[in-house]
């Protein structure tokens, strides 16, 4: 049975196109995907991301329970900072990718991919232990998505209590809205400079409204799935179940910067020990289509000559760019920047070039 968010109501008010999307029925545009995207990069755009999930880890032990579950390095934060992190299995493949927020000495909120919220959950309450309880608090919250370069001056109309513009890339505040109670976090899945909010699901249509009105004047317009993902491929950010899964290890999917092997035990640790001892085999690449127009697809296999040496994993036209970009994993060495490779697209091999990530270079955020 599909599942709504609290803004659900809203989407279908103002006349978006409504999809299936990890259970939920969402917006995957409002007035077109193309002028979507290019507001966030232009203006500001604002996301109903409700579908994600929020795990909350409760207790003496919320920090190093945490620390066991993620690659990344929990233990090093300070309250209210933030880090992007996959989380994986013993295997070395990859659970989910998340956003980790200290909230305190006695509580993590794990921010988890809405298709992987109920299994997430279960891995986490199994592999916890010590003073720590983990609580799913998805159905509970709203979360918005306040991206683009005009992002702060919308928020700094709305939010109370906290000094906005010195809240500093991946940390996060707790302040109000229109009297309500949320967190906030400079963090976003587009490259743009933005925030996050997290608030009680019953003020869903009063926040919505507060910042659609204070945005009014910096040419704030609602943006759909469509454009989030096309935004996030501009960057190479990875979409679990796309780029990255069970099947792929942090190690191929160019998250290195993401595995703190020297900070102590973690679930998959000894793998990816291996893994960065020995070399992966394949690499997760961004490449650019040349002058083709034609979209390399999930699945659409890729040559180096006539040799098969990868997948596409995903693709689309960037209009922020006018080219056809995607990604993909090919075998070592082929990831490399300049290397060409060929897609097969509908029987034609369409020549493609590998370049250093991200896609669009001159996103805003800091």
């Amino acid at each position: 049975m599909a599942k709504y968010t609290p803004f659900y109501d809203i989407h279908q008010r103002v006349g978006a196109r409504i999809v299936e999307f990890a259970g939920f029925m969402m917006p995957i545009q409002y007035e077109g995907i193309i002028k979507e995207v290019l507001n966030v990069r232009r203006n500001v755009g604002v996301f109903d991301v409700s579908h994600m999930g929020e795990i909350y880890l409760r207790g003496k032990d919320a920090i190093p329970a945490a620390d066991r579950l993620v690659s990344n390095d929990v233990k090093s934060l300070q309250d209210l900072q933030v880090l992007y992190s996959p989380m994986c299995y013993p295997e070395g493949g990859i659970v989910d990718d998340l956003l980790v927020y200290r909230l305190s000495s006695e509580e993590v909120l794990f921010v988890v991919n809405a298709a992987n919220t109920e299994k997430d959950y279960q891995w986490i309450a199994e592999h916890v232990s010590g003073d720590v309880e983990a609580v799913n608090e998805s159905k509970h919250t709203a979360q918005l998505a306040i991206q683009g370069p005009k992002a702060e001056a919308v928020m700094v109309k709305v939010v109370e209590g906290i000094e906005l513009p010195s809240l500093q890339y991946y940390w996060a505040g707790m302040c109000k809205i229109a009297g309500v109670d949320v967190l906030i976090s400079r963090t976003g899945y587009t490259g743009e400079d933005g925030f996050e909010v997290y608030f009680d699901a019953t003020y869903a249509e009063k926040i919505w409204d507060v910042i659609l009105s204070a945005g009014e004047e910096f040419g704030i317009a609602p943006a759909g799935l469509g454009a989030r993902d096309i935004l996030r491929l501009e960057m190479k950010y990875c979409l679990y179940g796309n780029d990255i899964d069970e099947t792929t290890t942090p190690l191929e999917a160019g998250l290195g910067w993401t595995v703190k092997l020297d900070k102590g035990d973690f679930i998959g640790r000894d793998v990816l020990v291996k893994q960065k001892k020995e070399g992966v085999k394949r690499r997760l690449v961004g490449f650019v289509m040349g002058e083709s127009r034609k979209i390399p697809r999930h699945g659409y296999t890729i040559f180096k000559d006539d040799e098969q040496v990868g997948e596409v994993t995903s693709g689309g036209f960037s209009p922020t760019l006018e080219q056809a970009i995607g990604m993909g994993y090919v075998s070592v060495p082929y990831h490399k920047s300049g290397t060409e490779l060929f897609v097969e697209i509908r029987g034609e091999k369409v020549r493609a070039e590998v370049v250093k990530p991200p896609f669009y270079k001159q996103a805003s955020h800091r």
